[in-house]
């Protein structure tokens, strides 16, 4: 692993935007090839440019060599088609140039997009042709026979050879998109795909999208007063989701519509429906998912798709997420058939790799507490103390898992078929894995050195490192890692850098830097992840950074404990990783005391100063939720299910519950509220809903529009004056 210091070109909330958090440079999207000889990965020339090129690595002789230069096409992302943009927003992508690509099993061909061009190139000897495709081509898949190359382009999928481009399928209508996934998917389950090649490259799996059922909502840029709003389809909790239909589309103009979603005999909720072989549940499925007004199927999401020379492989979802099928499809009539559930009182996570077919036997990851375990058949394969996060490799010699023994760290182990464990090594650190014949790639990220190290090793011998061009920050971290309080809460804590012994004993502001809401951790054995708190920390605070109950690592339990509120839970443990922190040191000042957070950060932020304003004396809240019926049907329903059948979650879990709280001298702890009036993720309508109430309470408040700016504030100069504007205000608020 290499890395460059950079000095003295700016401060640090200056280089944090130019790097992207200090990611630019450093290599992604690995791959090996399944003789193990090639490794392929993205990277850009350094550590503030944005465009990431194609490399080859070379496993025998240990030498890398660059494929393609994303520079040379000349695109950018006002090239992007619509579609792309989308799609890079829901992946949270802020890079440029070549940020996917797709390839063979042997990493001999890669086909790309970049702009709205489509280009194939042979990896061995780096000939590369751009295809003759369709205006706003994005998201091109190779056939597994490396002759064709599908693609979506205007809601159609089309498929262009060396010879012609032709459409595959595709409709009139505005509302039905075919081959893309829809928002949910990629926002919410981790698919941004929404087609398949079967194994003979004769024929797809094609997913249509029909939005027509989705109400329309509009977001304007005030800017802009002469250009009209742009139209989204958002599927609120509550509401009505995309309809979504499956297809074999054969290159022979063949189609055979996948009844992936059948109607139940009855009409009644609750009705049980017989548990199919190898169901981990003793009771069976609900029919139906006990949502007022929801037509009689069972299955709502298309959570993944696996299409192989073992067969097609659906993995589907319930509206209430507490049941998840994996189903059998005859490609020739269409028909499924139910291989395996599995069923949970509160919701069924999720979990990338899987499930997956090796050889008959179907591998799953299910929560059987206390734990996330490893199963095959339904059999689990590992116990109590380990929690798998994913699934990255299945072979004859085993399964690849990363797992955590404990919350901040996260390891790599082979499982074997008999369900011997083998860890990778002990080390602490944040660990992934991308394995190929008998080559292993190891990525690491730890508190002992910057960036991602990426290891190279075969046969069990490291062969070489894969540079990483990314900055290593002027940051000297000042952090300890704690467990507080009865829970035992994963905490951090960072304190400025001392510069004498007055300055360790000064009494300090302190300010609370959580995410803590599930699905994201904050606490993890990585460099990276304290940055940014650090430099609030050498402005003159202790930060505490806290992952409380509903984040992940700790296992089903303590995950689940946020079912039904949202608030409550996650609130009382940010104030009691704070008492607890400051009985264990003294210096942090209990009078003055702030919290900022983005996105779930936000929203937790929000609430804390209006429903604890005696504990926290200023927030800054970026993009929060502020009313769970504004965000999407997947995540919410999840954790406080459906809002007409269980409102007392939504009222409890909105930060308005109750009457906004008022302090009649001072008007209440100052509250700082960013929003992006271009985000379709969390709308601008969360905070200037809250705004309005606040208002009309009485209730002193800052607003800060940021117009053209979506949830991921990936503007250069928007993010870097963002960190300042917020230091500015904490200081004015605790002073």
């Amino acid at each position: 692993m290499s890395s460059t210091l950079v000095t003295g070109q700016g401060s640090f909330p200056r280089r944090h935007a130019l790097t992207r958090g200090f990611t630019l440079g450093a290599p992604r999207d690995i791959r090996v090839s399944a003789d193990g000889e090639r490794v392929v990965f993205l990277r850009s020339g350094g550590p503030t440019d944005p465009v990431n090129s194609l490399w080859m690595f070379d496993v025998a002789n240990g030498t890398e060599r660059l494929v393609v230069d994303a520079t040379e096409f000349g695109a950018d992302r006002a090239d992007l088609p619509a579609a792309e943009r989308a799609r890079r927003e829901r992946a949270r992508e802020s890079a440029g140039g070549l940020v996917s690509y797709d390839a063979d099993r042997d990493l001999t061909v890669a086909v790309f997009s970049v702009g709205s061009q489509i280009a194939r190139v042979d990896l061995l000897s780096g000939d590369l042709r751009v295809l003759d495709t369709a205006e706003g081509a994005f998201d091109p898949r190779l056939s597994p026979d490396t002759t064709k190359v599908a693609y979506v382009a205007g809601g159609e999928l089309r498929v262009v050879t060396d010879d012609a481009d032709r459409l595959l399928i595709g409709e009139p209508d505005e509302t039905v998109s075919w081959g893309a996934a829809e928002f949910i998917a990629a926002e919410e389950m981790g698919r941004t795909r929404g087609f398949w090649w079967g194994p003979g490259s004769d024929s797809l799996l094609v997913q249509r999208v029909d939005v027509a059922p989705i109400d329309a909502w509009w977001i304007s840029a005030p800017v802009n007063p002469h250009e009209s709003p742009t139209q989204i389809r958002y599927p609120a909790a509550g509401s009505a989701n995309a309809d979504v239909a499956l297809a074999i589309i054969g290159l022979d103009n063949s189609r055979v519509d996948v009844n992936w979603r059948p109607r139940q005999a009855s009409d009644a909720p609750g009705s049980a429906a017989p548990a199919a072989p190898g169901d981990s549940s003793a009771s069976g499925a609900s029919a139906v998912p006990g949502v007022p007004g929801e037509s009689n199927t069972l299955w709502e999401y298309l959570a993944r798709a696996d299409w192989t020379g073992e067969g097609l492989l659906l993995t589907v979802q319930s509206r209430d997420q507490r049941t998840l099928g994996v189903l059998d499809v005859d490609p020739l009539t269409g028909e499924c058939s139910r291989r395996y559930q599995v069923v949970d009182e509160h919701w069924v996570e999720l979990i990338a790799g899987t499930p997956v077919l090796h050889e008959g036997r179907l591998v799953t990851v299910e929560d059987r507490a206390p734990a996330r375990r490893l199963c095959v058949d339904g059999v689990a394969l590992t116990g109590d103390g380990v929690q798998v996060r994913s699934v990255t490799d299945v072979g004859d010699d085993g399964i690849v898992i990363t797992a955590c023994r404990e919350p901040t760290s996260v390891q790599v182990a082979t499982v074997g078929w008999n369900g011997e464990l083998r860890w990778w090594d002990n080390t602490p650190g944040i660990k992934g894995a991308v394995v190929g014949g008998a080559t292993e790639v190891r990525v690491n990220r730890g508190l002992a050195h910057h960036g991602v190290g990426v290891e190279v090793r075969r046969h069990g011998r490291a062969v070489s490192r894969i540079a990483s061009r990314s900055e290593a920050p002027d940051v000297d971290l000042n952090v300890s890692l704690h467990r507080l309080g009865e829970r035992e809460l994963a905490a951090a804590l960072l304190l400025p850098k001392e510069h004498s012994e007055a300055d360790s004993e000064t009494r300090l502001p302190v300010l609370l830097d959580p995410y803590g809401g599930p699905h994201a951790q904050r606490v993890q054995q990585a460099r990276s992840l304290f940055y940014v708190s650090q430099w609030f920390a050498d402005q003159g605070f202790a930060v505490l950074v806290t992952d409380g109950r509903g984040t992940p690592g700790r296992g089903p339990t303590f995950e689940r404990e946020v079912r039904g509120d949202l608030a409550g839970p996650v609130l009382d443990d940010q104030i009691d990783a704070l008492f607890a922190m400051a009985e264990l040191n003294p210096r942090l000042d209990l009078d003055r005391v702030a919290i900022r957070g983005w996105s779930f950060g936000g929203y937790l932020a929000a609430l804390a100063v209006l429903r604890r304003p005696d504990v926290f004396h200023a927030a800054v809240a970026g993009a929060p939720v502020t009313d769970w019926r504004l965000y999407d049907t997947h995540y919410t329903e999840r954790y406080l299910g459906h809002p007409d059948s269980e409102p007392e979650n939504y009222e409890c879990s909105d930060v308005l519950f109750g009457s906004v709280p008022v302090d009649d001298a001072k008007g209440g702890p100052p509250l700082l509220l960013i929003h992006g009036l271009a985000d379709d993720n969390v709308v601008a309508a969360h905070t200037l809903k809250l705004s309005r109430a606040l208002l009309e309470a009485g209730r002193p408040h800052t607003v800060l529009p940021l117009s053209g700016v979506t949830h991921m504030t990936p503007q250069e100069e928007v993010a870097e004056n963002l960190m300042h504007l917020q230091l500015n205000f904490l200081r004015n608020a605790l002073s």
